[in-house]
């Protein structure tokens, strides 16, 4: 199969095949190879040059018969590979059943696994967090280590591609220049964060489908939940403290208030313009627009535009 990298020439190639098109379109395989040897091979490989072995001559071809069949060969590439995309997932099904048995060997068939080894627990969050896509809820008391806070790429991604992040923080964190300045950053992205200033028991919830909660004060030690029933009900828990916590103006906490570009942007949303008439109406691109409207729903606690728009009225600045 052609690689796209090998079917176009360089700029070497490319004064190559010309010097020996001024050489009458044909050159001797040595003399070609003394100009230039890396960049013979390359055109000989394209079909550029042919080699007669007889005479050890190197003749131009048409660039043309060359491309129809470079060409061809490359759309029969794309068939073939297209073809094989198709059954991939038939092929590694049986690697699937096979990692998912070892995912589930531990608990024996329970629904609750009890993992007391720290790196153990590391690695199936890490399983766990590649594999959800639609909502996070997690609980998150005391001071955020700035470790976790440095791991914004896989967070800035999925929320990108429309997963929802619930994050509830307790006062101590709220007061700290690192978790403002990612809270900042991650409200931008569409996370919403709040504050809930009682205790509450640490937890992290996956697709509403896994649950881990710490099993010791320490944090060394974690429960894994598939049980629904049981999962529901930590979403439950989850839902009443977040009912009772603080909206924060990170943006506030952080000394920059709420940028101009984005109370404008709060204006025309009142009006009832679209994001992508926004976008034009400040030259902005609509991915920037919508960063910024992410920061204001998380202002205003609006699950929708229309939302956002009404309680902006409603509420003022």
């Amino acid at each position: 199969m052609p690689e796209l990298a090998h079917t176009t020439p360089n700029e070497d190639d490319k004064a190559l095949y010309l010097a020996v098109l001024r050489a009458g379109g044909r050159v001797s395989a040595r003399e070609a190879a003394e100009q230039d040897a890396a960049a013979t091979a390359r055109l000989l490989a394209l079909g550029l040059l042919v080699h007669h072995d007889e005479s050890e001559q190197l003749t131009a071809v048409n660039p043309r018969t060359v491309s129809g069949r470079l060409s061809r060969e490359l759309r029969e590439a794309g068939t073939r590979l297209f073809e094989q995309a198709e059954h991939v997932p038939a092929g590694l099904d049986h690697l699937t059943d096979a990692y998912d048995s070892a995912a589930r060997r531990e608990d024996h068939g329970q629904q609750i696994t009890h993992v007391l080894d720290v790196d153990r627990i590391r690695h199936r969050l890490l399983q766990i967090e590649a594999d959800f896509r639609e909502e996070v809820l997690a609980a998150q008391p005391g001071r955020r280590p700035s470790v976790y806070l440095e791991k914004s790429a896989r967070t800035e991604k999925a929320l990108a591609a429309g997963a929802r992040m619930d994050i509830l923080y307790q006062p101590v964190s709220g007061s700290d220049p690192a978790v403002v300045d990612y809270a900042v950053r991650a409200t931008g992205w569409g996370m919403r964060l709040r504050v809930l200033d009682e205790d509450f028991a640490r937890m992290l919830v996956f697709d509403r489908k896994v649950a881990i909660i710490s099993t010791a004060a320490d944090n060394r030690t974690a429960a894994f939940i598939e049980d629904p029933a049981v999962v529901d009900h930590l979403v439950g828990v989850f839902r009443r403290d977040w009912e009772r916590a603080e909206r924060v103006p990170w943006h506030d906490r952080a000394g920059d208030g709420v940028p101009p570009v984005v109370e404008r942007i709060g204006r025309l949303l009142t009006t009832g313009l679209t994001q992508k008439a926004i976008a034009s109406r400040l030259g902005l691109s609509e991915r920037t627009v919508a960063e910024h409207i992410a920061r204001l729903r998380e202002r205003y606690d609006a699950a929708t535009l229309f939302q956002l728009g009404w309680l902006m009225r409603e509420g003022g600045r």
